[in-house]
C-alpha cells in the first residue's frame, strides 16, 4: 500500500493540468473552425437566419444534467460543482425561447437574454471547476463535457454575440461582385 501524500491536493492538481490543455486546444481548434467553415457560412445570412442553428445547437445544454445522473461522475465530486448543471438547463429553455420569438419584436431581446446567461454559465462553470479542482476519473462518463461540449458552446457564444453586434443588413457575399 502507497504512503500517504504529504499533500492532499497533489492527485487533483496533477489531473486538472491535462483537463486544462484539452480545453485550451479544443477551443484553439473550434475557432479555427469557426472562423474557417461557420461564421464565413453564417455572416451573409439575415440575422434570424443564422442565429436559427446556434440556437438549436445551445437547446441541447440539457446534456450538462448527466452530473447529476447517479454512476455518470463520481460520487466524491463537489456538489457545489455537479448542482452547477442547472444553469445548462436554464441556458437550454432560453434558447428555445429565444428560438420560438426569433421572429418577433422581442426576439433579439430573448437571445441577448440567452446570450448572457448562457455565457455567464459557462465561464462560471469554468472558474468553479478550476477553483475546486479535479481528482482522476471524478467526471466519469462526463469528461467530454468540459472537453468537448463546453468549448464549443463558449466558440458558438462568441458567435451569437457577433451576429446580433452586427447590423441585419445582408452583406453581399464575398464571392460575387457588386452590381451598381
Amino acid at each position: 500500500m502507497p504512503l500517504p501524500s504529504p499533500h492532499p491536493n497533489e492527485h487533483r492538481d496533477a489531473s486538472a493540468s491535462p483537463l486544462r490543455n484539452q480545453r485550451r486546444l479544443q477551443l484553439h481548434c473550434l475557432g479555427i473552425v469557426a472562423a474557417q467553415y461557420l461564421w464565413p457560412e453564417l455572416r451573409d445570412k439575415p440575422r434570424a437566419q443564422a442565429l436559427r442553428p446556434l440556437l438549436v445547437l445551445h437547446s441541447f445544454r440539457f446534456i450538462g444534467l448527466a452530473f447529476l445522473v447517479p454512476g455518470v461522475v463520481s460520487p466524491e465530486l463537489s456538489a457545489t460543482f455537479a448542482g452547477g448543471c442547472i444553469g445548462d438547463l436554464v441556458a437550454a429553455i432560453l434558447a428555445l425561447v429565444a428560438l420560438a420569438g426569433l421572429q418577433t419584436r422581442l426576439g433579439l431581446l430573448l437571445v441577448w437574454v440567452f446570450n448572457l446567461w448562457g455565457t455567464a454559465d459557462l465561464l462560471f462553470a469554468f472558474y468553479n471547476g478550476n477553483s475546486v479542482g479535479f481528482a482522476p476519473g471524478q467526471l466519469g462518463a462526463a469528461y467530454f463535457i468540459p472537453t468537448v461540449v463546453v468549448p464549443l458552446l463558449l466558440i458558438t457564444h462568441g458567435l451569437v454575440f457577433r451576429l446580433l453586434l452586427q447590423s441585419d443588413r445582408v452583406a453581399v457575399p464575398r464571392d460575387r461582385p457588386q452590381t451598381v
